[in-house]
């Protein structure tokens, strides 16, 4: 026992003795015979890490965890003690810029040296662990360099009269990296003289109370515009081409630079000054007249408003795009929306607490705002109602809380009643409008109106795909109603008249129902990214009907019928409109939409629905319960047969799968979670499952394998092979489980 070694003393050192050992500290808990050293005997594991599932049983493990795995995510690094401790308000000199040492403490290094004992693996690591220290010390010498020379009012604002923001490490760009998101007018420089603010002005418990890397924003800022400031690219060009080839070529759109035009960028609303965030606070308190927002409720201060904004836009609007990111005013847009983007704006900013905090006090104003309207009507329910409840919905649906997923699943009804009222109202001012063109305003609140249904639409549909609920909306809602618009159309910025009606007469106008049918006939139609998202979750919901029908076994023309439309639906992806929308996300979706890329997803795993029902799993989901799912997973084995149709079905598996290893799996477990939609987790669970059973099946059946199953089942090995071990290539289906969870597991986001 390790334990039993606490009272031997080591031997005194000699003169021959190396320095690695004269420095070493002394070792209590260590063994008698080989020297090594142990953590004390215990199973607790206090310390968690807040981005992953990770515990730890010491805090400088936890440390080293984030200092080598979280480096790169765009988290906020932790720090340990001492330096939490000397981390107040410092003065920093105006004099001319000095070297800074980028040198490691002689304590890092000998306590690094003492723990190696000749261990390849852990010199390894400890040369990795060395490598980036010494490369993350250098970032923050550059930032404090240039960042002597600039005049920055804003580093020194507070609403609190505290430092909020420090200068620390910054993590450099690197070949994994999350995408480093160029938040710039983060504050006015009006925003130094900051107003005391009565109820909610607080910084405590929010980000900026440990904002480390906003110090050195500024400077790291200027150095990459700086070096690319005669250059037009825009940051998802430069994003893309830092990405591996993506061999499974997901079929699309033309890419923006294809198209000849340059691409347009969605720049994040942002709040400029403090007296823009009072007046936010003012309108919270003007919509909160019942007082029932917690009193614990603070609104985040300004870095962190325009973080969450950023973030919002940056990373989840371009997947569920039914906001106008150039008329979304914080100022002057219903406070519970707001809330609601800048509760999932933290959640990609790893900032669950104020999350949280944020998304209650949404679904708190948006219930008054319900409860206390006179005569209530779906016809007279503004639309940020539905927006905002969409936002709470989709939050509560994926934060892996079940009792938000029963809320959510409460108010389905209430929000498909507001949406089929308001698409009444739209359906009224259009025949009011007869054949005349709408003006850009008019057109922009109707694009906004299809886009929210729309996403309502989606949204229920993920629901039925992963839990198996009955969809609230039907298709013949939506049956005169044109899908949505072009990205760029959607985005543009024109002044006069002539202008915009020369790009609306250009753009397709194809209702729902039109698109629908020629599917279903065989003839595709050329329409927008998001529009091909609609289609695809239509076709989704058409299978889920057919597989729930009672005589779904005999109906072999509507299988057939659904089998066409899906083909002619992907190979309606080669005619889609080209999107010259920039969109800085780490995808392999080529250039192409991020839509377009969720769209194949959803596609993947209706394919495979066609063949295999996983009803038992998805029903138990809904409950979180691991040993549950864990259950029906394996019960589900002889669900996923064996037959000629169920390996074009794994050759889907196959597909998705090799879309992670290609790229390669930890820089898909790192990526995914902020730059992916939520499509990719829920879709591909569905289609690992499968392909896991059937691997499991040909792997242990009795009945001997098919020419067509070893094929398969070669080429499934052989994109395994310097994954697994030789040891483990009898057992591909474990092989497969253990990969695609080890890329849920790093970074999270959701719950």
């Amino acid at each position: 026992m390790p334990g039993a070694s606490v009272a031997v003393l080591p031997p005194p050192a000699t003169s021959s003795s190396s320095r690695k050992v004269s420095l070493a500290p002394e070792r209590k808990y260590k063994c008698q015979f080989c020297n090594r050293a142990f953590s004390r005997n215990t199973k607790e594991r206090p310390f968690k890490c807040m981005k992953c599932r990770s515990t730890f049983v010491r805090r400088d493990l936890l440390l080293r965890h984030d200092r080598t795995v979280h480096a790169k995510d765009g988290g906020i690094p932790l720090h340990s003690d001492g330096k939490r401790r000397s981390s107040g308000p410092k003065t920093r000199a105006i004099g001319g810029p000095s070297k800074s040492s980028i040198a490691l403490d002689t304590s890092t290094l000998e306590q690094m040296e003492a723990n190696n004992d000749g261990n390849l693996d852990v010199e390894m690591e400890t040369a990795a662990i060395l490598v980036a220290h010494l490369h993350h010390k250098a970032s923050a010498a550059m930032c404090a360099d240039e960042g002597a020379y600039e005049d920055n009012p804003s580093i020194a604002y507070s609403p609190n009269s505290a430092a909020v923001m420090e200068s620390t490490v910054t993590y450099p760009s690197g070949a994994i990296a999350l995408p480093q998101m160029q938040w710039d007018n983060f504050m006015s420089p009006n925003a130094t003289a900051p107003k005391a603010h009565s109820i909610t002005s607080s910084t405590s418990g929010s980000f900026e109370a440990h904002q480390p890397f906003l110090g050195g924003l500024k400077g790291s800022l200027r150095t990459s515009i700086s070096q690319g400031a005669l250059g037009s690219k825009s940051a998802s060009q430069s994003t893309i081409k830092t990405l591996p080839d993506s061999t499974p070529a997901t079929p699309g759109p033309q890419s923006p630079s294809s198209t000849g035009a340059p691409p347009v960028s969605v720049k994040a609303p942002q709040v400029t000054t403090d007296e823009e965030r009072n007046t936010i606070l003012d309108t919270i308190r003007s919509y909160d007249r019942e007082h029932a927002v917690p009193d614990g409720f603070r609104l985040p201060g300004l870095g962190s408003l325009n973080r969450y904004l950023s973030t919002y836009f940056g990373m989840f609007h371009h997947h569920l795009p039914f906001l106008h990111p150039a008329s979304f005013s914080p100022i002057q847009v219903s406070p519970p929306l707001l809330l609601a983007v800048l509760s999932i704006g933290a959640l990609y900013a790893f900032d669950q607490d104020q999350a949280y905090m944020l998304h209650i006090g949404s679904k708190v104003l948006v219930n008054q705002f319900l409860q206390n309207k006179e005569n209530f009507s779906s016809r007279k329910c503004p639309l940020w109602t539905m927006q905002s409840s969409l936002l709470n919905m989709i939050f509560a649906s994926w934060s892996g809380d079940p009792k938000g997923l029963e809320w959510a699943c409460s108010i389905k009804s209430l929000l498909a009643n507001m949406v089929a009222g308001n698409r009444y109202e739209l359906k009224l001012r259009q025949e009011a409008r007869a054949h005349a063109k709408p003006t850009r305003s008019e057109w922009i609140e109707d694009e906004g109106c299809r886009r929210t249904y729309y996403a309502v639409y989606i949204f229920f549909g993920l629901l039925t795909l992963t839990y198996n609920h009955t969809p609230a909306i039907s298709f013949n809602e939506f049956e005169d109603l044109q899908l949505p618009s072009t990205e760029a159309l959607w985005n543009l910025q024109v002044t006069d008249g002539s202008s915009w009606l020369e790009h609306l007469n250009g753009s397709p106008s194809v209702t729902f129902m039109e698109a629908h049918d020629n599917l279903f006939q065989g003839e595709s139609l050329r329409y927008s990214a998001f529009a091909t998202r609609v289609m695809i979750n239509a076709l989704f919901l058409e299978v889920w009907y057919h597989k729930r029908s009672p005589e779904a076994l005999q109906d072999v023309v509507t299988e057939y019928k659904l089998r066409l439309a899906l083909e002619t639906w992907e190979k309606s992806l080669e005619t889609c409109e080209p999107e010259s929308i920039a969109v800085p996300l780490s995808a392999p979706h080529q250039g192409h939409h991020p839509l377009i890329f969720n769209a194949r997803a959803m596609y993947r795993n209706a394919r495979a629905r066609l063949e295999v029902d996983l009803k038992s799993v998805q029903e138990a989901l809904r409950y979180h319960d691991p040993y549950e799912v864990a259950a029906a997973m394996s019960h589900a084995r002889d669900r996923v047969k064996r037959s000629s149709e169920i390996i074009k079905v794994i050759q889907e598996c196959y597909n998705c799968i090799e879309t992670a290893v290609s790229h390669g799996i930890r820089w898909v477990a790192r990526t995914s979670p902020t730059n992916w939609s939520v499509e990719h987790p829920l879709c591909g669970m569905d289609l690992m499952i499968i392909l896991s059973l059937w691997l499991y099946r040909l792997e242990h059946d009795e009945e001997s394998a098919t020419q067509e199953e070893v094929d398969m089942y070669n080429k499934v090995r052989q994109l395994f092979k310097k994954h697994a071990g030789d040891g483990y290539m009898s057992q591909l289906s474990s092989v497969v489980s253990r990969l695609w969870g080890s890329t849920l597991d790093e970074v999270v986001v959701w719950g």
